[in-house]
């Protein structure tokens, strides 16, 4: 068996792929970097979507219709956000984190705030 870094022969165990610590880190660092740089321009226009949600619903609102242009104008980002589920109606709720939006017309927007239950951890005697 070859390394997966440095393509040495490798003693040991069977199905050890690494041939030295050395070699072990250099890929973990590498594949931590690749991921890094791929999630990271994702995450921030994620985020940023998710602060002008916040923005708009302010801190206390859990529902609010509000016009497609304010998003616009805002430069809300459309086809990012972390899932989707559609209801019994058949509409298509959009989801960022805590929040969700659907069309209602073509210039209507509902977003909702989705709330977290908080149940208290239970102490045992």
């Amino acid at each position: 068996m070859k390394c997966k870094v440095c393509n040495k022969e490798i003693t040991g165990r069977k199905d050890k792929i690494f041939c030295s610590l050395r070699c072990k880190n250099d890929y973990h660092v590498t594949l931590r970097k690749v991921t890094k740089d791929t999630a990271y321009p994702l995450d921030r226009i994620l985020h940023r979507n998710r602060s002008i949600l916040l923005e708009i619903m302010g801190p206390r609102a859990n529902k609010k219709i509000i016009m497609r242009s304010e998003l616009v104008k805002k430069k809300f980002q459309f086809k990012y956000l972390t899932h989707f589920s559609i209801n019994i109606k058949g509409k298509t709720y959009y989801h960022l984190y805590d929040f969700a939006w659907m069309d209602f017309s073509d210039d209507e927007i509902l977003i909702v705030r989705q709330r977290k239950q908080w149940i208290p951890e239970t102490s045992v005697l």
